[in-house]
């Protein structure tokens, strides 16, 4: 297939969520100056976005890889994470300068024009080194694919979590006999649990940090209570909306209730605050390394099922083949080598909190052992709220950035939770009807010219 007719401007336009990016950063990372110096027989290219204590992981994943596989060159490298990487990999794909394998946000690849800008999967191949469709959950598999193909091969699920000190609430009454946190089942027991707290507290100090006017966080919060009731989108057709108010609305009053009994101080420092004494935050789980680094007594698990029905927003660093003309042969071979090596050994990379996309790890003694991973980790792969499978969704994507500040503005009350409500409907309406500026196409044209 010949390189789809897309320009510098929409491409900076749709990896970048509308709007143009900054410049990019790109170091190489590892050993790989030092193997291409050597001559090894083959040379993959491979780009990720991971930076801090996930770069530190990564990095040694990738030489335990060279290390086991010594005629493979790896050439690795980081760069500026969010939309400034998102662009580069659509303008490497688009300009035949592709990396042999790179890493992407599971719910981004909708929107890259799969078939275009990625190539999929061969499964017969990643069979070849040991990965099989049976080792990972249903749910993050099928959402890599597309069109019958997968363009996605997860490496992960990362979570929204609520931690909790467990210096504050043993003083409360509120652990069980194993000194874990009950999960609260309704709306009702949850402000219970934080009232308990909070009567622990020295004035001034914030129950719960809850991002309540960060635009991303407000949107993942969202997702998660959302889809506890149940909620939805859009048709199946993608031709019409199914956000139903009434459940957003429930939700929305449901944040607003945090701030205005004083459980929320907007504006702190959320993370801070925890390890100040704050006995919950809201945190996604890579914020696990840091926690532990302070020496904290604490605990995390999923989102609490206030709605009934379990579910914590989740997305999935997936590793993908971004589009090369000719791909094919000992370089392509040897990226699915490291994606298989990547996924299958995946307990170092747990230890930056994540939760492992391939099953076979739950049953490593050394996996086993990771705390608080062993309190959250099942549940959340279980019971992952996910964003809708469509182009403008994603991490850090067009969806977040339309919807995360209504959100806000109901936690902040320049907004109602009902007219915030009808607010997000009105904007789901217009993003489906937008094109995607990967392929000029609407979600609803999208999805049936596949496989055309």
């Amino acid at each position: 297939m010949g390189q789809p007719g897309l320009n510098r401007r929409q491409l900076l336009a749709a990896a970048g969520g509308l709007t143009v990016a900054g410049s990019f950063g790109f170091a190489a990372l590892g050993t790989g100056a030092d193997a291409l110096a050597a001559g090894n027989r083959t040379r993959v290219r491979y780009w990720n976005l991971f930076q801090g204590g996930d770069g530190a992981n990564q990095v040694a994943m990738v030489d335990a890889f060279r290390k086991a596989n010594p005629d493979i060159t790896v050439k690795d490298a980081t760069l500026s994470w969010g939309n400034p990487y998102y662009t580069k990999v659509a303008m490497a794909a688009a300009g035949n300068r592709a990396p042999d394998l790179a890493v992407m946000h599971q719910g981004r690849i909708p929107g890259f024009a799969p078939g275009r800008l990625l190539d999929p999967w061969d499964i017969g191949l990643l069979a070849k080194y040991g990965v099989r469709e049976v080792d990972f959950n249903p749910v993050l598999w099928q959402r890599g694919i597309v069109d019958g193909k997968l363009y996605a091969l997860p490496l992960d699920i990362h979570v929204q979590l609520s931690f909790y000190r467990k210096d504050v609430c043993r003083k409360a009454g509120l652990l069980d006999t194993d000194g874990r946190l009950p999960a609260a089942t309704s709306p009702e027991d949850w402000f219970a649990v934080l009232k308990a707290a909070k009567g622990k507290l020295t004035e001034g100090r914030q129950t719960l940090g809850l991002h309540a006017n960060d635009q991303n966080f407000c949107w993942w919060f969202f997702v998660t209570f959302y889809q506890q009731l149940g909620g939805t989108y859009f048709t199946d057709d993608r031709t019409g909306v199914t956000f139903d108010t009434d459940k957003a609305t429930q939700v929305l009053e449901f944040f607003r209730k945090h701030v205005t009994d004083g459980y929320v101080t907007v504006g702190e420092a959320d993370g801070e605050a925890f390890l100040a004494g704050s006995p919950f935050t809201w945190e996604g789980n890579w914020s696990v390394p840091y926690f532990n680094s302070q020496k904290i007594e604490y605990g995390a698990q999923p989102l609490p099922p206030v709605f009934g029905k379990p579910a914590t927003h989740a997305e999935s660093h997936s590793f993908i083949l971004p589009h090369q003309a000719d791909r094919g042969g000992a370089a392509n071979e040897d990226a699915y080598r490291l994606a298989a090596y990547m996924v299958t050994h995946a307990t170092t990379w747990a230890n930056g909190g994540h939760v492992p996309a391939y099953l076979p790890t739950f049953k490593d003694p050394a996996y086993l052992r990771l705390a608080p991973q062993n309190e959250y980790a099942r549940p959340a792969m279980d019971h992952p709220a996910t964003e809708p499978h469509i182009w403008f969704a994603g991490s850090t994507g067009i969806l977040a950035q339309r919807v995360g500040p209504i959100v806000a503005a109901s936690n902040l009350g320049s907004a109602t939770p009902a007219a915030a409500a009808r607010r997000m409907k009105s904007a789901l309406g217009q993003l489906l009807a937008a094109k995607n500026p990967m392929d000029g196409r609407t979600a609803a044209q999208e999805l049936k010219g596949a496989g055309a």
